[in-house]
């Protein structure tokens, strides 16, 4: 399985409004239920109206579109990255899965799936 780093660094906000989002920005995550509004953007497109946000995180996505009948891929993943003691933050979307961790954590968690058999690209 080919695993795809993004190459710039990413925030985690909690928003009060979408309409503080810029949509026309090239990647954001937007996840929203009854309880919170929360962001996943590129650090330099984080808007001024935040509640919270945490910053200093990099991320890859599993290269490809994932058939929804697949089982445990993001399991595995994360079970790899927790047995190395990193963190992560996942996002999922229609097509795959993007998984986030701490800057600081970034190459030990590439080098760590590496040796599990896992193409970085």
């Amino acid at each position: 399985m080919e695993l795809k780093t993004i190459e710039y660094p990413l925030s985690i906000c909690k928003m009060t409004d979408v309409s503080d989002i810029d949509l026309k920005a090239d990647f954001y995550f937007v996840g929203k239920t009854d309880e919170e509004l929360s962001l996943v953007c590129k650090t330099e497109d984080v808007p001024l109206k935040t509640i919270e946000r945490d910053d200093g995180w990099r991320g890859f996505r599993i290269q490809g579109v994932l058939d929804f009948s697949l089982i445990g891929i993001l399991s595995k993943l994360s079970g790899i990255l927790a047995e190395h003691k990193i963190g992560i933050f996942a996002v999922s979307t229609y097509n795959t899965d993007y998984i986030l961790v701490k800057g600081a954590n970034f190459n030990r968690a590439l080098e760590a799936l590496a040796s599990e058999g896992y193409t970085v690209v």
